[in-house]
């Protein structure tokens, strides 16, 4: 993949680049449209960041007369389709993940590197033991503002068992902290916990999420750990991964996305503050929609009344670029990467169980409040227990307030059954999926936590597919690379990280894994009307690619290189 640096520009540039209200017509040797009218084209014109015709040359010629317009055919080599949707990241996510290096069971290439797997507990000690070496070469740990060494991307069932005192004998006391692969867990060794100043009588009130004697802190105990490590929002820290994430959106070809969980550290307005001075600051241009997530205000021990007053106040900072759109975020179960999901019977085979995030009155007292003020609901559900969770509180709220086209969203979607799958059609729920859960984890999960029939049953797309269940595919970045095209070949392929083809009954058609990255993640997002295809009226939100990904082989549909964007009608070149 290519990666390219983000610049920092005034925005005094990037508006006088958008308002420019010259007329062009971008020329390419195909455009997928995605409207039915007119699937194919080779031109199309675009005005003041919107299209004003799609057709080719010849068609849009009169246009092209009447309004002087220029022909820019510098893409007309290569393929162009909607501006590719990523309808579930976590855009502060990278920018504090990215600060450190990753050492994971799969291969990452970020803007600040190539960080190859290790894949076994002898390969993750010795590359983790290297990469403390190689840091305390670099700078005086113990001098340096309070900041642990810190790596991404652990998983026991690659890297075997890993707390406390394996890393106080590893690292004595150099401070080191490593952040589970799926975000929601910590472990750390003695000397990070006392960098940090945390005792273990700052966390004996949590009751389920703290594991003080290993050193081990997970989902809800997090929030007596993110306070303390505040060093992760230092300006010039976290800008410079805000500018790393915006990198990963271009080098992918993603000109929208969704931040599905603004406010996870406690600070929801700094962050949207932050959110905005970053993409202000982008010279290429993207879109971000923010959706406030429920454990914020549980934490912050506010009302589901209090929550609607202060998402309504955060809607009068949105911008044309980044906004709080009508969209608010459940959480169900725990995460899938550690086995904290909520699996219904026969449950984890070995013996251990998920956690439930929020209970169901309080579920019930934040969906009502924000479903009866118009708002688009979506809940992180990973486990067949939580998916019926998820059944349970929509018919509830169809019961209570009934509602036409309410697309409240499953999110993530790891495991459910068929007929689950029937009932979330029936209701008309929509669904963002993480395809990347059946790549990596499968395989694992096929052994003693979901045995061989259902670990290769994990996100059952093709039987969404089937029922017309509308469906978005998304990164949960960066629980899976930032590449809808990644995440495009994976539901075709359905392979495994062992590249094994498991549970083929639920391969998509490529025809609807690519409505999954347009079209269909547009809808999810209640913005259908401006982005997601190819139609006049619409934003000039374009990708630009080197291969067609409808025709392509399938081997290949993963390495198609992302040429540039087009952002409200300015084309950007990835180099």
């Amino acid at each position: 993949m290519r990666i390219i640096k983000a610049t920092v520009v005034s925005m005094f540039f990037i508006t006088t680049n958008l308002a420019v209200a010259e007329t062009l017509v971008y020329t390419a040797k195909l455009i997928r449209t995605m409207e039915p009218a007119l699937p194919e084209a080779t031109a199309v014109a675009v005005e003041d960041g919107k299209i004003l015709a799609v057709g080719d040359l010849g068609s849009l010629a009169p246009l092209i007369a009447s309004r002087g317009a220029r022909i820019d055919r510098q893409f007309e080599s290569y393929v162009m389709t909607p501006g590719l949707i990523d309808p579930h990241v976590h855009p502060t996510l990278p920018a504090v993940l990215t600060q450190f290096p990753f050492l994971a069971p799969d291969d990452w290439s970020l803007p600040t590197g190539e960080f190859p797997a290790a894949t076994t507990p002898d390969d993750y000690r010795n590359a983790l033991q290297a990469l403390v070496a190689q840091h305390a070469k670099q700078t005086d740990l113990k001098s340096d503002q309070g900041v642990p060494f810190i790596a991404f991307g652990y998983h026991p069932l690659w890297h075997g068992e890993v707390w406390r005192d394996d890393l106080n004998e590893w690292f004595a006391d150099t401070p080191v902290m490593i952040w589970h692969r799926s975000f929601h867990e910590l472990i750390g060794n003695d000397a990070a916990w006392n960098l940090l100043g945390i005792r273990e009588e700052d966390v004996a009130d949590i009751h389920e999420g703290v594991d003080w004697e290993r050193g081990h802190v997970y989902e809800l105990g997090l929030r007596a750990v993110f306070p303390k490590m505040m060093f992760l929002f230092e300006p010039s820290r976290y800008m410079g991964g805000m500018k790393n994430f915006l990198a990963m959106m271009h080098e992918s070809g993603v000109t929208t996305a969704a931040d599905m969980g603004t406010g996870i550290f406690g600070n929801p307005v700094a962050e949207i503050q932050a959110v905005k001075a970053a993409v202000a600051n982008d010279p290429v241009g993207v879109r971000l929609v923010l959706t406030p997530i429920v454990t914020d205000f549980i934490t912050r021990r506010k009302s589901a009344t209090e929550a609607l007053a202060e998402v309504r106040a955060w809607q009068a900072m949105n911008d044309d670029q980044v906004s709080v759109g009508n969209h608010f975020k459940l959480m169900i179960d725990g995460a899938i990467f550690s086995g904290l999901s909520q699996m219904g019977a026969p449950g984890y085979l070995d013996g251990h169980a998920g956690v439930w995030m929020v209970d169901v009155p309080t579920l019930e007292a934040f969906a009502k409040t924000f479903w009866d003020a118009g708002f688009q609901i979506h809940a992180h559900s990973n486990g067949d227990a939580a998916t019926a969770r998820f059944i349970d509180l929509l018919t509830y709220l169809l019961r209570e307030s009934p509602r036409a086209d309410h697309r409240m969203t499953l999110e993530h979607f790891a495991y459910s059954t068929e007929d689950q799958n029937k009932k979330l059609a029936a209701l008309g729920a929509a669904v963002s999926a993480n395809p990347y859960y059946h790549y990596i984890l499968s395989d694992m999960y096929s052994g003693d936590w979901l045995g061989p029939d259902r670990g290769p049953q994990m996100v059952r797309l093709g039987s969404l597919e089937a029922k017309g269940v509308p469906v978005g595919l998304h990164s949960d970045s960066p629980m899976a690379p930032l590449s809808p095209l990644t995440l495009m070949w994976t539901a075709v392929a359905r392979e495994n990280i062992s590249g094994d083809k498991t549970g083929q009954a639920e391969v998509m058609t490529r025809e609807g894994a690519f409505r999954a990255i347009t079209i269909d993640a547009a809808w999810i997002l209640g913005l259908e009307d401006s982005i997601g295809s190819i139609r006049a009226g619409k934003a000039a939100d374009f990708t630009i690619l080197s291969d067609d990904p409808m025709t392509v082989p399938l081997e290949a549909l993963r390495s198609i290189d992302v040429i540039g964007t087009v952002f409200a009608g300015n084309a950007h070149i990835n180099k």
